[in-house]
Order: C-alpha cells, then sequence, then structure tokens
C-alpha cells in the first residue's frame, strides 16, 4: 500500500469539483514566443551555437590592414592535445583557413628528444621546427 498518500478513489465529488474550480481561476498567461516570433527567428552560426567560435574575435584577429591589400595576414597557431603540440602557419581567405605549414611534437623523435611532448620546452621546439620549414 501507499501510505500517507491517498488513492484517487477516495476523493468525494465535492473535492473533485473544488480542485476544478481553482483550476479555472488561475490567471491568462500570453505566449510570447509564438509562431510569428519563430517565422522570423535567425539561428546563429554552428560554430557560435556550439561555443567554438567568437567570431567578433576572430575578425579582430584576421583582419589585415587597409593600406596591405590583398595580401595574406600570417598566424601561428599552437595547439596542444592530451599527447602532443601541434604548431601550424596559416591565414585565412572566404574559403576557410589555409594551412602552410605545420609541425607536431611528435616529429621531434628524428632529432633525439624520446620523451614529454607536451611540455613547454616540446612547444618551443616544435615553434622552431615549423618555423625551419617556413622559411
Amino acid at each position: 500500500s501507499s501510505g500517507s498518500r491517498p488513492k484517487l478513489s477516495t476523493f468525494s465529488r465535492a473535492q473533485w469539483q473544488e480542485a476544478g474550480s481553482k483550476a479555472q481561476k488561475m490567471a491568462f498567461v500570453k505566449v510570447l514566443k509564438n509562431k510569428a516570433y519563430f517565422k522570423r527567428f535567425q539561428v546563429k552560426p554552428r560554430r557560435r551555437r556550439e561555443g567554438k567560435t567568437d567570431y567578433r574575435a576572430r575578425r579582430k584577429m584576421v583582419r589585415q590592414d587597409k593600406n596591405k591589400f590583398n595580401n595574406k595576414k600570417y598566424r601561428m597557431v599552437v595547439r596542444f592535445t592530451n599527447r602532443k603540440c601541434i604548431c601550424q602557419i596559416m591565414y585565412a581567405t572566404i574559403r576557410g583557413d589555409m594551412v602552410v605549414a605545420q609541425a607536431t611534437s611528435g616529429e621531434l623523435v628524428k632529432f633525439g628528444i624520446p620523451a614529454g611532448y607536451k611540455n613547454y620546452a616540446a612547444a618551443y621546439c616544435t615553434g622552431l621546427l615549423v618555423a625551419r620549414r617556413v622559411l
């Protein structure tokens, strides 16, 4: 049995009518987000919805000076994964960002570094490696 909670059948007809009249006395709530609202609603870009890209900061970073028209604005992108460091030299275009050169700290094995591919020194060495490839 359910303990202190009364069964539905134990309510009298008067109690049911009283409960129904209380429900009818509720105030009218206006629906603010109706069909007209959703017809005009514009969905944000996918990377903004995912919280990956701040487009105001990206525009500020990528925009080239007006007196340097039609020149590429290069930038170095450094990413840390769980195991290694990835360094890339990139520039932005309308079609998307283009990678000029890249290096990972996993390639430091060839240069005699056996372990520790995610620390500060490995990031520095990977940056030197990608700079050497670009220049």
